[in-house]
């Protein structure tokens, strides 16, 4: 259930003040030129975000420094409102910023871009000819090729260091479709179960992904090979699996990959993923991790070739364990905990090219930052610091790449000295949007728990804030639950667009959450209603003690775990609040144990089954509840929910909102039957937002405006 990345999107709606138009760059080819999404001409004169601006913002993907160290290639994603659409284009530029370039204007999808060929060609994804498929082109964007055609095209590659061969990712049937045992009946629509693990996500489980290798010679591929043929099992791991969980070896004879090959039951209830190395000349697989029984991921070899990296869980079956960087000594076999010293999760990580030392991403009190890593000593030294996230690292010339953002701005490329950390943006793909914005100020704020614990606390305070006014204040929940609340930037939960609304946000990083030290993370599981619930209380009672928040006026709003806290908060919250909104939450306990597909998550973190009556954390779980707290509901409630959402069914927002209408409890639901878990469509989140603030503002601002006396 834990996602690393998840937030929904929720922002302001009123200031529309902006055009619509996309500029074009005129030195592309021509075929590539028409009405293609790109950046907007934005206007906004009253200095407010609104839904409209942040989805302006070009979002800034895949990262990629040239072999030499000279340039730097990357995606951004442009999002029309209108035709309800998202656009990914390439850029190119030098690595102190300048120079830059479009290399794709079109309306199909160019994505995963990589420097081939010692940096003298581009290798790419595009859905042009009408499947995704690996194209070619030169680094100032001319000559592109389209280099495979493979059925139902692939979602990701990564080219061997000679460039002689090619991995990439195909999804392939698994199990047989209705039309294979009956057909004589094409039309029927029926899909028979015989075990676990048949959803996932968003999807039903009829395809996996899998890994191939071909050889690639004169700009084409041949002799594709399945590693894992007739193999039930996925390579990369789903949902969220990609091309980081494969690796070459830098002499191109070996494959490393991440799978967890397991089936049915047994793959719905575990999380012991392994690291395979797959011989590339033999065709023979090897389990590298054997033995280490939680999960194992993304595989990095050294740059001599002498040594593996991986990021590694030690328990089974605790998706949320800490995150540990690893490292084997291929010809001895030894492995080394190097962030054994460290009680912080390794988020993503690189090699120097020293083969000594690692750069690691890492969370810590909240603040992502970037370290470096001895690998003999053990040594974790943090290289930069500040209020802001990092997002991922790569090597440039003697300094660091690196996305970075805040609640107060969106990702953006970072050159960083090793020497002291000071960072350098060189990007600056949304300066023209954010140079006309008044964001609110972000405090950090340390707040004393019941239990005499300091928990830090985001503070988000409306732009052009006054503090012999008063506010009303939203308490935000954090989805996960183990999931920090960082200083994100979010195109689904973001803070500053719920302060540009009026609002001072509360969010705090309470029990259960990464970031402050393994026994604050793994508290939560088992005490869903517990110790983290009363954190919440002791943020929002801080806050409304102040003179500038009107105690009269808070309101209550989350996702995911967070809904969960917003319905458990609904029926304990001793008329603290005066409205709520809940997303995608769990309900019912008993209800999620058997609806979610994911069964290692719930039998960790609700501790197991409801009809273990033995079972004391699992019987404390399900007392706890928030379905069993109806009768005490009597605040207005707002529900949510996507019905592709596998994870937590849209039943558990029906639930509730049916709950809320036969107690007579003002209450509207919103539920959209083509998204899952998130919002992604442009309009869908539109609609999310302006919806999120007409209830808000109705019930937490009398008249629609802030009380000024």
């Amino acid at each position: 259930m834990k996602l690393k990345s998840f937030f929904i999107m929720v922002m302001a709606t009123t200031g529309l003040l902006l055009s619509c138009n996309n500029e074009q760059k005129s030195d592309t080819d021509s075929k590539n030129l028409g009405e293609a999404i790109g950046r907007s001409k934005i206007k906004v004169e009253n200095g407010l975000i609104t839904p409209e601006v942040l989805y302006s913002f070009g979002r800034i993907g895949s990262v990629e420094v040239s072999p030499d160290k000279s340039k730097i290639l990357y995606q951004v994603t442009y999002v029309d409102i209108k035709q309800n659409k998202t656009n990914p284009e390439l850029f190119v530029m030098n690595t102190d910023g300048s120079d830059k370039k479009q290399l794709t204007v079109t309306n199909a999808r160019e994505s995963n871009p990589q420097w081939i060929s010692g940096g003298k060609k581009v290798a790419f994804i595009s859905n042009e000819s009408g499947t995704s498929q690996i194209w070619i082109m030169n680094p100032d964007g001319s000559g592109m090729k389209k280099i495979t055609d493979v059925e139902e095209g692939i979602t990701g590659f990564v080219f061997s260091p000679d460039n002689k061969k090619v991995l990439f990712i195909k999804n392939v049937k698994v199990g047989e479709a209705i039309k294979d045992k009956h057909p004589d009946l094409p039309e029927a629509s029926g899909r028979i179960v015989d075990n676990l693990m048949y959803k996932h996500w968003d999807s039903w489980v009829e395809e996996i992904p899998h890994t191939f290798v071909a050889d690639f010679s004169d700009d084409k591929v041949s002799n594709i090979i399945d590693l894992l043929q007739d193999e039930p099992y996925e390579a990369p791991m789903l949902p969220f699996g990609g091309i980081e969980q494969l690796a070459w070896s830098p002499d191109g004879k070996t494959i490393a990959y991440t799978s967890r090959k397991k089936t049915g039951k047994e793959y719905a209830v575990s999380t012991n993923s392994d690291i395979f190395f797959y011989d590339v000349e033999s065709g023979k697989t090897t389990n590298m991790t054997e033995g280490m029984m939680g999960y194992d991921v993304n595989p990095q070899f050294s740059p001599d070739g002498s040594k593996l990296a991986w990021q590694s869980m030690e328990r089974d079956g605790y998706e949320a364990d800490k995150n540990r960087l690893f490292v084997m000594d291929l010809a001895t076999g030894d492995k080394t905990y190097v962030t054994e010293n460290f009680d912080y999760n390794t988020d993503a990580f690189i090699w120097n090219t020293d083969n000594k030392t690692l750069y690691l991403v890492a969370c810590v009190e909240a603040k992502t930052q970037l370290f470096s890593a001895d690998i003999r000593s053990k040594q974790i030294s943090p290289i930069t610091k500040g209020k802001h996230d990092y997002a991922s690292v790569a090597l440039g010339n003697g300094k660091l790449i690196a996305k970075r953002h805040s609640m107060s701005q969106p990702d953006e490329i970072y050159s960083v000295e090793l020497t002291n950390g000071q960072a350098t943006e060189i990007s600056f793909e949304n300066k023209h949007i954010l140079e006309q914005l008044t964001m609110g100020e972000t405090e950090e704020r340390w707040i004393e728990t019941t239990d005499g614990k300091q928990m830090l606390t985001w503070v988000v305070y409306p732009p052009d804030f006054d503090s012999s006014k008063t506010y009303p204040a939203l308490l935000y929940c954090q989805g996960g639950p183990q999931s920090t609340v960082s200083q994100f930037w979010s195109y689904r939960w973001n803070l500053q667009m719920m302060a540009a609304n009026g609002y001072i946000v509360v969010a705090p990083n309470r029990r259960g959450l990464p970031g402050f030290g393994q026994e604050w993370n793994e508290q939560i599981s088992g005490d869903y209603g517990g110790q983290n619930m009363k954190d919440y209380l002791s943020a929002i009672d801080a806050l409304a003690q102040e003179p500038y928040v009107d105690e009269t006026r808070l309101g209550c709003t989350g996702a995911s775990y967070g809904g969960f806290s917003v319905y458990w908060l609904a029926g304990n919250h001793d008329k603290r609040f005066k409205a709520f909104l809940s997303h995608a939450g769990i309900f019912n306990l008993e209800a999620q144990y058997l609806e979610t597909e994911e069964m290692w998550f719930a039998n960790w973190d609700m501790g197991g089954p409801y009809w273990d009556k033995l079972n004391a954390v699992a019987q404390k779980t399900y007392a706890t509840s928030p379905h069993r707290f109806v009768d005490k509901w009597d605040t207005p409630i707002m529900i949510t929910h996507g019905e592709l959402d596998y994870r937590i069914l849209a039943s558990q927002g029906m639930m509730a909102f049916n709950a809320a209408q036969l107690r007579d409890i003002p209450s509207r639901m919103l539920i959209f039957p083509d998204e899952n878990h998130w919002i992604s469509k442009p309009q869908n989140g539109i609609l999310f937002q302006r919806e999120f603030f007409r209830w808000f503002d109705q019930w937490l601002k009398p008249g629609g405006k802030v009380n000024t006396q």
